[in-house]
């Protein structure tokens, strides 16, 4: 067995110090190591965890993320739409719970055959991590050369790696909302083209926008491509995950996520986490068109949600509906002077410009110039952090 806390400092030298994830029985003693030793964010599903750790790449940190085998099935779309053309690269944990020839729950049994076959098919390098400290620290070192190479690395880890790492008292603390303003008149229902252009004018050098996948990104860099721009692609529900981490790891920086109700709903358990951590430097934006407006208008199920509701019980230190450009540009201008957690739930008109184009530059080239960006902001930044 690994003695976990020797593990865990030889991951702290080669600049391995934020983790997220999921729980595992068998990851138990490492997770518990994260917490008692580095920065930890809980997250609510495996997918999730994903984008935390890609934000917190873009930040400047070597993040790892930690999951049972089941939930690397959760973890596919981000990994195949996200870290796969943006060439994010992170660390990975997954158990192999349902190991052949091991006795396990039997909802564990497919999984277990199948765990390396589809880290194979994603083109994720992948190791069985040594149960012997000294072999376990070399592979670190050769994980840590396909990080370089902007290449995520996963360890599959059997039952009884890791020796006993006790769990510290762990802190909990209550972020309870302080502004809440609900609908109370008609909406304008602007259009998504003369809400972005709204929030895009709103931008400054300190300013990074987050769009999610679909229209809304294809519409923000038609508006203004900018360097300080970050247009999804895939993984959607993902995009203000990604902006947590990064939100966590650049606090001098606005991270601005523009969200879709489609994209919200997908995965809205990232409302609870990102309530409960905070950061102030980052406003959420729904712009809400009651549509999956991409794939032909099908409609979503937003007009029977409260979101305002939702994110203020969630946490958000401020969650605001917002009736009309005017009170969206107001809203925006008011964050920036006092910040805090703040959601923004603006009803828009559905469709989109005629003749909408894509973004011309690659993914992974929006990437890069994201993080010179941000390099020029924070001279600590040199793609990931080695502190």
């Amino acid at each position: 067995m690994i003695h976990t806390k020797r593990f865990g400092e030889a991951l702290q030298k080669l600049g391995f110090t934020f983790y997220t994830g999921v729980p595992c029985s068998f990851l138990k003693n490492l997770i518990n190591y994260a917490i008692n030793e580095c920065e930890y964010i809980g997250a609510t599903n495996e997918g999730d965890a994903m984008a935390i750790a890609s934000g917190a790449f873009l930040g400047g940190k070597r993040p790892v993320v930690l999951m049972q085998n089941s939930g690397l099935t959760n973890a596919v779309s981000p990994l195949v739409s996200l870290n796969y053309p943006f060439r994010i690269p992170l660390l990975g944990f997954v158990s192999l719970r349902g190991e052949p020839g091991v006795p396990d729950e039997p909802q564990h049994e497919l999984m277990g055959q199948i765990t390396t076959q589809m880290l194979e098919l994603m083109q994720v390098q992948w190791q069985f991590l040594s149960s012997d400290l000294a072999e376990a620290k070399q592979q670190l070192v050769h994980a840590a050369h396909v990080i370089e190479q902007n290449l995520p690395f996963f360890f599959v880890v059997k039952k009884g790696t890791f020796e006993q790492e006790i769990l510290q008292k762990q802190e909990q603390f209550l972020t309870p909302n302080q502004v809440k303003q609900v609908k109370n008149k008609a909406d304008q229902l602007p259009s998504r083209y003369e809400a972005l252009s709204v929030i895009n004018a709103m931008k400054d050098s300190t300013t990074v926008q987050l769009a999610t996948t679909g229209k809304t990104g294809r519409e923000l860099y038609e508006i203004e491509d900018d360097k300080s721009n970050f247009y999804m692609v895939g993984s959607m529900g993902c995009v203000s995950s990604l902006g947590l981490g990064l939100a966590l790891t650049q606090q001098n920086t606005d991270i601005v996520v523009i969200d879709g109700d489609a994209s919200l709903l997908m995965r809205m358990g990232c409302l609870a986490i990102n309530g409960y951590y905070h950061p102030p430097n980052m406003l959420h934006i729904l712009l809400d068109n009651n549509a999956h407006d991409s794939t032909g208008g099908q409609k979503t199920v937003s007009h029977n949600i409260d979101f305002v509701e939702i994110a203020a019980s969630c946490g958000y230190m401020k969650s605001i509906y917002v009736h009309s450009l005017e009170e969206l540009e107001t809203s925006i201008k008011e964050w920036k002077t006092t910040k805090g957690l703040t959601f923004l739930h603006m009803k828009i008109a559905t469709g989109s410009r005629e003749s909408l184009g894509r973004p011309g530059i690659k993914p992974h080239a929006v990437k890069e110039r994201l993080q010179m960006f941000l390099h020029s902001k924070s001279p600590r930044l040199r793609g990931v952090d080695q502190t």
